[in-house]
């Protein structure tokens, strides 16, 4: 169903509350990523490389920008400043010389380590805080409206899907 052909005032205040959440939980995520990155004196992107290579471990550059959802160019910008800063360094694969890993430096760890909460993870708790039922229609409707977006934009954007990517110049979820 379009938007645009709505007519039930209940059903328009419906959509309208779903978009207040979305754009809720979008802002407050950016929010606190912001704050915690000037508390710890870095960026927003550098502190989510931080938290996910203290997570997950070394990532390739194309790992990285996949789990970020950004461009190389952009990830290999963030990972220059914060080799510059003593946080991550590149380090050559021993089985791929071809392959390069980020990987976080003693100085990255310990800012991980002082970093007490990143967004994902209130994210995650708040969604663990659903029933196995109501998780799975969570996903079940955000994968359908994830699709549809990616449909429109396709359409009314014109803009040319890259490899990988779900818009020019974004990374996207696998929905």
């Amino acid at each position: 169903m379009h938007v645009s052909s709505l007519s039930s005032p209940d059903v328009k205040a419906s959509v309208d509350q779903v978009l207040e959440a979305i754009i809720y939980l979008s802002t407050e995520t950016r929010r606190i990523t912001k704050e915690l990155a000037r508390r710890a004196n870095v960026t927003g992107p550098q502190l989510t490389v931080v938290k996910l290579l203290e997570t997950i471990g070394d990532l390739s550059l194309s790992e990285l920008s996949d789990k970020i959802r950004a461009q190389n160019s952009t990830v290999t910008g963030i990972i220059d400043r914060m080799e510059r800063e003593g946080l991550a360094l590149r380090v050559r694969s021993t089985e791929d010389r071809r392959v390069v890993r980020i990987r976080l430096t003693e100085k990255g760890l310990k800012l991980a380590q002082e970093i007490p909460v990143e967004p994902m993870v209130i994210l995650r708790s708040a969604v663990e805080g659903l029933t196995a039922a109501e998780s799975k229609e969570l996903l079940r409707i955000c994968m359908k409206v994830a699709r549809r977006i990616r449909t429109i934009v396709r359409r009314d954007v014109g803009e040319e899907e890259q490899e990988g990517t779900g818009e020019r110049g974004k990374r996207e979820a696998n929905p």
